[in-house]
């Protein structure tokens, strides 16, 4: 059986390196939500990429879309394009933007970018699909700063209006918005919207997979990850310079000899 936090420290080099060479990406976001993707891809979710039209699948919205590079990389692992496209992320002719495209790369569901759209696109999904009588779940991940917005809050009042036991959201608790605006108690908030609120290591695979498997049967799930932004990357972590940085060549050789 492969070891799971092997292929993540794979990927996290791969995505390094695709920074490195296009110059461009958001790192520590995605290194924040990297296991949380790769526990979805792997062990919970009904999609594949044989089998990506399916009736039954279930969905995936990253409504943080600057995230991209960790479900590029994923999605690269799980075989919905070639890990050769990866090469060209960012370039003038790539498919792979830094923002998420649905129109242009295998796998993605919705393009997201703007903050604040993509989770209400997920409870329209999940709506709609309630109402084809389709088994499909729809997962979907915002961040802590985009838990600021107020569509957030909208879509989750009407979520819950709705009883979409079908529904995940997840939280990528890192942090990053506490010197800004404290969010406190996110899990209570959600619970005060109707939700069942769940709150998890979002680095830790088994406890992520228990929180993601078994959706709450009377309304939609949040699930709060804590997470650490730049996960697994010492000079990053936590370092809010790193937000939208890539790495010198120097740079780039301690980070991947950390991950090796």
């Amino acid at each position: 059986m492969s070891d799971p936090h092997r292929i993540v420290r794979g990927m996290k080099r791969m995505i390094l390196q695709m920074s490195a060479r296009a110059r461009e990406g958001h790192i520590p976001s995605a290194f924040s939500i990297l296991d949380i993707l790769w526990v979805l891809y792997d062990r919970v979710m009904a999609c594949d990429a044989r089998n990506g039209a399916g009736s039954e699948k279930d969905w995936f919205i990253l409504s943080k879309g600057h995230g991209s590079l960790a479900l590029y990389a994923v999605l690269a692992e799980r075989g919905f394009f070639p890990p050769s496209l990866i090469e060209g992320f960012a370039g003038y002719e790539s498919p792979l933007g830094g923002h998420l495209d649905r129109n242009k790369v295998p796998g993605v569901e919705a393009s997201t970018g703007s903050l604040g759209h993509g989770f209400p696109m997920g409870v329209g999904l999940a709506l709609g699909l309630r109402i084809q009588r389709k088994a499909g779940r729809v997962y979907t991940l915002i961040g802590d700063g985009e838990a600021n917005e107020g569509s957030v809050w909208e879509a989750a009042l009407l979520a819950s209006h709705h009883g979409l036991t079908n529904l995940c959201c997840i939280i990528d608790y890192n942090h990053s918005t506490d010197r800004h605006l404290g969010l406190g108690d996110v899990a209570d908030k959600f619970r005060s919207f109707g939700w069942e609120a769940r709150v998890v290591d979002g680095h830790d695979h088994e406890a992520l997979f228990r929180a993601f498997d078994a959706l709450s049967v009377s309304s939609p799930t949040a699930v709060i990850a804590e997470t650490t932004k730049g996960h697994g990357c010492a000079m990053m972590e936590n370092e809010p310079a790193w937000h939208h940085r890539f790495p010198t060549e120097e740079e780039l050789e301690t980070m991947l000899r950390e991950l090796s």
